[in-house]
């Protein structure tokens, strides 16, 4: 039986892995403070639109307690700068055979997904994981307090477009895995995709993903559609210059499922809440991934010879707004729209 351990079980990570469990499948969350305490406890409680659920799920904070074994399929559900130091750390940890004996390392034995927002996870986990399969997140979540997520779907909860990234190709070993993961993950409502280029899927995902940045600065988009629209066109003129492929709008929409996976109000819900980006500055982390979104367009302008002003000006304001601590809302959109379209 496929055990799924989710390292940096956040929202994303202890949503599906609740979900999972909750169908009788075998999971194990990796999470930390308060939240791994609290789901060791009592559970994960998942709020959703149509119910609420309490599901007893396995914790713990470290892999010396996880004892791998060559049935695991590790799901990386962390930020992306905090991938390099997960899969640096999990890629060596022993994997045990049938007999109990050491079988070799986690990277090497092991697939690996990177179920986060972003393009850079693949190429991270790939300097530590032999198999690794990129993973589009579309579950909009949001983290409510320790041991409770709020996940604002339904009928359905999610959809996941999974496909292996680059590396020795194993057609049959690489079957199993999305057979495994649309057997087990599909039936709990969270529909797994196997598109035949996956990272055009990611890359659509980066330019939804770029208004993150807006509303972790303002709290509030309301009227800041141009500056929406400035950075995702700024995104698709590099995209175009790089020869990125990204999967064309017309496919898109319909591809995350808009009637089986459709936003709802949740019951008793906060008046205000916002996605990943949002939430790490609530909850003063000190780092954001939007180097990762907004950044990556910069990253790839570079590279192309262009530069992408609007993105890497977004970047860097998120930026210090998480180190110095601020809050959604410390910025005006009239503030953010002279810093960043000058004239």
């Amino acid at each position: 039986m496929t055990r799924y351990v989710f390292v940096g079980a956040g929202a994303i990570g202890s949503a599906v892995g609740g979900f999972l469990a909750d169908r009788g499948h075998d999971v194990l969350l990796v999470a930390r403070g308060e939240h791994a305490r609290v789901m060791a406890e009592r559970g994960v409680t998942l709020r959703c639109p149509d119910t609420t659920l309490t599901v007893p799920v396995p914790v713990v904070t470290t892999p010396e307690h996880a004892r791998l074994t060559g049935d695991d399929v590790l799901v990386l559900t962390t930020k992306t700068q905090q991938v390099e130091a997960a899969v640096a750390t999990w890629a060596d940890v022993p994997v045990h055979g049938a007999d109990g004996r050491v079988a070799g390392r986690a990277g090497d034995l092991l697939p690996v997904l990177t179920a986060l927002n972003g393009v850079a996870s693949e190429e991270i986990a790939l300097r530590y994981a032999e198999r690794v399969f990129a993973v589009g997140v579309w579950f909009p979540t949001v983290m409510v307090e320790p041991g409770e997520v709020m996940v604002r779907t339904a009928p359905d909860r999610a959809v996941f477009h999974v496909g292996r990234y680059r590396g020795t190709p194993d057609p049959d070993g690489d079957a199993r895995v999305l057979d495994a993961l649309e057997r087990d993950w599909t039936p709990a409502g969270l529909l797994v995709k196997r598109p035949e280029v996956v990272m055009a899927w990611k890359h659509r995902k980066l330019l939804t993903n770029l208004g993150n940045a807006l509303q972790a600065l303002l709290g509030d988009t309301a009227g800041a559609g141009d500056l929406a629209d400035a950075a995702e066109a700024e995104a698709r003129a590099v995209f175009a210059a790089a020869g990125v492929p990204v999967t064309p709008d017309e496919e898109a929409w319909p591809g995350w499922e808009p009637e089986r996976v459709a936003i709802r109000p949740v019951p008793d819900e906060p008046a205000v809440m916002g996605g990943s980006s949002w939430q790490s500055l609530v909850r003063g982390t000190g780092s954001i991934e939007t180097d990762y979104l907004n950044g990556e367009v910069a990253l790839l302008a570079r590279r192309a010879g262009r530069s992408a002003p609007i993105n890497a000006g977004l970047a860097g304001l998120a930026r210090r707004a998480a180190r110095d601590g601020r809050a959604p809302g410390s910025t005006t959109v009239d503030e953010l729209r002279a810093a960043l379209l000058p004239g």
